[in-house]
C-alpha cells in the first residue's frame, strides 16, 4: 500500500512560535488542501504526525486540539482530499517518550495503522526533527521550506527541498 506521512504545522497550516492554540488560529497554507486532494485522488493514503507540546505546556487541551483537527479535516474533505490517520505527541521535548520527533514513534504508529512499515514511504516535514525521524525508520524525507525551517549542519545534503506541499504533491505524482 502506498501511504504518505505528513507533519502538520508548516506543511498543512501556518506555524507559529507562539503555538496554534485554537481553531481560529489554525490557518491553512494556500494549496495545502489541494495538495492533499491530489495525493488522495492519486491513490495515496495519508497520515499526519505532529508534535503538540502545547498540551503539556498548558496552552491548549486535547479537546481543543480535536477541534483544530476537525476544522482541518473539514477543509480537506471539502477540497476532495482525505486524511486517514492523525497522531500527535503531547509531551514536552525533555519527557523522554518514543513518540516525539525526532524519534520515529509516530511514524511507526501511522505505518502500523496501514499494516505496513514506514521504510520506503515519504515523510514530508519542515524541520530538522522531521528529517531525523524519517531517516531513523527508513522513510524518505522530503522538506518543505517554512518559516520554521533552519538550514544547518548539512542535514539536507541528501533531502529534496520544496517550497510548498502542493509542489511536493506534484513531484510525487509525476
Amino acid at each position: 500500500m502506498n501511504f504518505i506521512m505528513l507533519d502538520r504545522d508548516g506543511i498543512i497550516n501556518y506555524d507559529s512560535k507562539k503555538y496554534i492554540k485554537s481553531p481560529e488560529e489554525w490557518l491553512p497554507i494556500p494549496g495545502s488542501f489541494e495538495a492533499i486532494a491530489l495525493l488522495t485522488k492519486a491513490g495515496y493514503k495519508l497520515g499526519v504526525a505532529s508534535n503538540q507540546s502545547g498540551i503539556a505546556r498548558g496552552l491548549y487541551s486535547e479537546t481543543t486540539l480535536a477541534k483544530i483537527h476537525q476544522k482541518m479535516m473539514q477543509g480537506i474533505v471539502e477540497s476532495g482530499g482525505q486524511l486517514d490517520k492523525i497522531v500527535y505527541c503531547p509531551h514536552m521535548p525533555d519527557f523522554g517518550c518514543e513518540c516525539r520527533k525526532p524519534k520515529p514513534g509516530m511514524l511507526y504508529e501511522i505505518a502500523n495503522f496501514f499494516n505496513s512499515v514506514p521504510a520506503g514511504n515519504y515523510f514530508i516535514g519542515d524541520r530538522k526533527t522531521d528529517i531525523i525521524a524519517a531517516k531513523a525508520c527508513g522513510a524518505i524525507p522530503l522538506l518543505v521550506n517554512s518559516q520554521m525551517t533552519k538550514v544547518e549542519d548539512n542535514y539536507l545534503n541528501d533531502v529534496l527541498c520544496f517550497d510548498s506541499l502542493l509542489e511536493v504533491a506534484k513531484h510525487i505524482i509525476n
